[in-house]
């Protein structure tokens, strides 16, 4: 049965994660070596736009576009050339795991001039390289923007991000990954590194196949023997499928710019007594004006008056006794305190020694 996650909002921008104790397959929480994904990038040129591209500063955009020119037989001056409807991009593309010769993949379109928009555009040819410095993927088409730019001599109207654009199945796979699936072991790799869950993940393959095949090496990868005579691709895929009880660790993770805060369903607190008050001070400044007495030599000045408040909210010391997650948040709202509060309330728990939890601010 998979893992369920039950996601509560509750006041105060508090989410509550409640882990139910099922099984999760192992491809969930982990990865065949070598069934990943690859990174391309490649230098191209967008045409065809609306007087939205770079301007005269982007020299690079010139230079790149009397190139092209040139290798189509026509020789420019750079110099000469003024042009709005070219924009220099970044084009970037993820290689699907054992990727052949002829699939099609999407690709993303970036500005990397002073283009307003690349709306209407159609990307040129441009080869897409992998780490290793080899074309693997030609890209070509026409750029699909998700936001749009108006402008006037007095307003101007941006929505999302117009210089950043999609082609779905806009390159050509034109080299087949280097990869033998003919192999007498294989690695298991977890997303999460946890000796627990690879000795769990372990024990589940040496079960389901007899023998002792699997072999945990580290808190990240399990070595799994292949069996002879077997097809390594039926092997693999029961492999993914077992389901085992993963081991998580219990964790609080704060977001301070938002405020919000996730709090695992593993966390547990010991008592402690927090108190949470506020301090306002007030200050306000009334300058006077002081006439001299009459007939007096004396002149009008203007005083100054300082008026300084302080504020201080009581607040009574509650008691946290929770020792599960739902107690905790009771008792947290119980205090009546704000996200940054509750933040500083947090850390101060974990300083104390209280909060039986990682503590991780983002």
């Amino acid at each position: 049965m998979a893992r369920k996650n039950i996601c509560l909002n509750i006041p105060l921008l508090i989410l509550l994660l409640i882990t139910l104790s099922f099984g999760e397959r192992i491809k969930d929480i982990a990865t065949i070596e070598g069934n990943r994904i690859n990174y391309l990038q490649g230098y191209g040129l967008v045409v065809g736009l609306k007087g939205t591209g770079d301007g005269k500063a982007t020299q690079f955009t010139v230079k790149s576009l009397a190139n092209a020119l040139q290798k189509m037989g026509i020789v420019v001056d750079p110099n000469r050339i003024t042009v709005k409807n070219v924009a220099a991009v970044f084009v970037t593309a993820k290689l699907p795991p054992y990727a052949k010769a002829g699939m099609r993949i999407d690709v993303s379109v970036s500005s990397i001039g002073d283009a307003k928009s690349l709306e209407g555009g159609t990307l040129l040819l441009t080869p897409l390289r992998g780490p290793d410095g080899k074309v693997y993927a030609l890209a070509q088409g026409q750029v699909i923007v998700g936001g749009y730019e108006a402008r006037g001599r007095g307003a101007r109207q941006v929505k999302n991000v117009p210089t950043v654009g999609r082609i779905p199945s806009g390159a050509v796979i034109e080299r087949d990954l280097p990869f033998d699936m003919n192999v007498a072991q294989v690695n298991v790799i977890l997303d999460v590194p946890d000796f627990t869950t690879a000795k769990v993940v372990q024990d589940a393959i040496n079960r389901k196949f007899g023998g002792k095949i699997a072999r945990a090496i580290d808190s990240a990868t399990v070595k799994v023997k292949i069996p002879q005579g077997v097809n390594p691709v039926d092997f693999l895929a029961e492999v993914e499928n077992l389901e085992v009880k993963t081991s998580q660790v219990a964790k609080v993770v704060i977001d301070g710019r938002s405020g919000t805060i996730v709090l695992g369903g593993d966390v547990k607190i010991s008592p402690v007594a927090v108190a949470v008050g506020s301090l306002v001070v007030k200050v306000k400044e009334r300058p006077e004006v002081v006439q001299p007495p009459p007939l007096s030599p004396g002149k009008t000045k203007v005083v100054p008056r300082t008026e300084i408040k302080v504020i201080e909210e009581k607040r009574r010391l509650v008691p946290l006794r929770g020792t599960t997650v739902q107690e905790l948040v009771t008792s947290l709202n119980r205090i009546g305190a704000t996200p940054r509060e509750i933040i500083s309330v947090l850390q101060a728990i974990k300083s104390a020694g209280a909060l039986k939890a990682k503590l991780e601010v983002l």
